[in-house]
């Protein structure tokens, strides 16, 4: 019998995915829609434009499981380019995925672009969000959670639930009046609240206006669940904490921690972490769930604070009264310092494979190459307010990818001298980076000069946290590492006037950006990349081919041909490889004959 065009095109699709399950091996494919508009919210009372994923704001979960390989379709409907990135997600084997501008060009709007990666033995949780155009002060983003296979034990008890929870500063101005803001040269400022999952604060007093919703959790006594917390803000460390409630820290980042009891918990720009919380108290009443500034005058900034509301299923009454107490340490941060340092790694416990998380004996081996990344106050580089690194602020316009250049022999797209200590000349902009040795074992002391405390992200890998001090780092310093069970991660705070050291092992080949999380420090250019290549691999096993959906841009930006799709049940396919289209064309042609 004859098919109609919508079968049709539904066998395209079917096609389509047992050809990725092909291509992918036995492991998993996961598929998903995100489409990134404008829409109008009133997070803090007042309308303004924000960016929604798949018309909410924050956008869909992704939620798969260990080794799954991931299939996400972006619909830019922005009036301007975006690219989305995955932090503390892997992409082993192909940065080309990473979704920052040195390892991609970005989505131009009006386009779509297919990311493909697996979740290469990691488990944790995680987030995306736009790297580009600081969209990311609009919204843009979710939480992503990558579950343990059925195999693996967990090292607590399953969870009755489990729970994603965004917190971050919020400014009422849309981003792209934040980044006129700074191209003219000005700080931020204050921001004007803290959203949790999209929501402004609770009315707990009279500093909380009216108009404003809510976010509300609902749970059962007695039952204990999984609160996994990304703080996904601007710029601000949020103190979270519950309401008579203890949070017992079970993970960071993809690795599991030795679980200790807290009663509030410092969760800096960028970071991510699951607490098990038990709803043990009484339901006299709800209780207030807080996320408050850290390192800040209080009193200035009282209404710079989220609060959402845990309702147990037999409360008896809302929430009332004052909060919960806030840390005040802004001239005293030695708990905030005593607090990072005492987070460690279990390392008796399985992660994504069977084996311990401790069976890297990461203090034994010695260290190849060391770099040390200071950070300064913003300054005027040739006329412009930049932020920096070791004297070098990274430009992005009409950048070539790294490794697209690499691969099409572009010369000049970037330079591979950025310094392993800071320079003594005067500061410039530049495309410098660091051309590191596949394999090496590399020690990175990030120095911060500056006067906020700041997060420092790496792409592609997780690294171990073995020292943070204030004061300026010295070879002395080694002798405070932790050597055992030092936490890894692939997101560390840096406080103002100290520094923290990381050690990390060199073994994902490809291009991975380094910077500072703080958008407004990244912005001005406070990042570089790591460019890392397996001389030896001649049949591409360390690294991915090119993909051959890639966008091209910069000095091969007359590659680029026009975006054709296919679109049909609000999914759109892009353009495919002749050989992948002439494989899906004998499908549907062998599927029509049976029918």
């Amino acid at each position: 019998m004859r098919l109609s065009y919508p079968t049709l095109l539904l066998w395209f699709h079917i096609g389509l995915i047992l050809l990725a399950g092909l291509c992918y091996g036995a492991d998993p494919v996961v598929s998903y829609e995100l489409e990134f508009s404008y829409i109008t919210a009133s997070p803090l009372g007042v309308p303004q434009q924000v960016i929604a994923v798949n018309g909410k704001f924050p956008g869909p979960i992704i939620n798969v499981t260990t080794n799954y390989n991931v299939v996400v379709n972006v619909k830019n409907k922005l009036d301007e380019s975006l690219l989305v990135t995955w932090p503390g997600i892997e992409m082993r084997r192909s940065s080309w995925q990473d979704g920052v501008l040195g390892t991609n060009c970005p989505i131009p709007s009006n386009w779509n672009w297919t990311y493909r990666f697996q979740v290469k033995d990691q488990i944790g949780s995680y987030y995306y969000v736009p790297s580009t155009n600081f969209q990311r002060a609009a919204g843009g983003f979710g939480g992503f959670v990558i579950t343990n296979r059925k195999v693996i034990q967990l090292p607590f008890d399953t969870p009755d639930g489990d729970m994603v929870i965004t917190i971050g500063d919020w400014y009422k101005q849309n981003h792209s009046a934040l980044r006129a803001s700074l191209d003219a040269g000005k700080e931020l400022g204050m921001p004007d609240g803290v959203l949790i999952n999209g929501k402004g604060p609770y009315k707990y007093s009279s500093v909380v206006p009216d108009g404003i919703n809510h976010t509300t959790l609902n749970v059962d006594p007695g039952k204990t669940y999984r609160i996994r917390v990304i703080n996904i803000g601007v710029s601000t460390c949020l103190n979270f904490r519950i309401q008579n409630h203890n949070l017992l820290l079970a993970e960071t980042e993809g690795h599991y921690t030795s679980q200790q009891n807290y009663s509030s918990f410092d969760i800096h720009v960028g970071q991510s972490y699951s607490f098990l919380v038990t709803m043990d108290q009484n339901a006299s009443t709800d209780y207030y769930i807080v996320a408050s500034p850290r390192f800040v005058n209080q009193s200035t900034w009282q209404r710079v604070t989220g609060v959402a509301v845990l309702h147990y299923s037999n409360s008896k009454g809302h929430a009332s009264g004052p909060l919960p107490d806030s840390l005040n340490d802004i001239y005293d941060p030695s708990f905030a310092l005593n607090q990072a340092m005492s987070i460690r790694m279990n390392n008796t416990a399985s992660g994504a494979r069977p084996n311990p998380q401790g069976s890297f004996h990461y203090g034994s081996i010695n260290v190849t190459d060391t770099y040390v990344l200071r950070s300064i106050p913003p300054l005027m580089i040739n006329g412009r307010r930049r932020a920096s690194f070791n004297g070098i602020s990274f430009t992005n316009p009409r950048i070539t990818p790294v490794r697209l250049a690499d691969d099409h022999n572009v010369k000049g797209a970037y330079k591979t001298n950025f310094p392993k200590t800071p320079l003594s000349e005067p500061p410039r902009v530049d495309r410098s980076i660091i051309n590191a040795t596949y394999k090496a074992f590399v020690e990175i002391i990030l120095q911060n000069n500056d006067r906020v405390v700041q997060s420092f992200h790496m792409d592609g890998y997780s690294f171990f946290v073995v020292g943070m001090a204030y004061g300026n780092w010295t070879e002395n310093s080694r002798g405070s590492y932790n050597r055992w069970d030092a936490i890894a991660r692939s997101t560390a705070q840096v406080f103002p006037g100290g520094w923290t050291a990381i050690l990390v092992y060199l073994d994902n080949v490809g291009a991975w950006n380094l910077r500072t999380v703080n958008l407004d420090r990244w912005y001005l250019g406070q990042e570089t990349y790591m460019r890392i290549i397996n001389p030896d691999d001649h049949e591409q096993k360390t690294e991915l081919p090119v993909p051959d959906n890639v966008l091209f841009c910069g000095d091969l930006g007359h590659l680029q041909r026009p975006q054709r799709t296919v679109s049909s049940a609000g999914s759109t396919i892009q353009e495919l490889s002749k050989a992948t289209y002439l494989m899906l064309m004998a499908f549907a042609a062998v599927v029509y004959m049976i029918i």
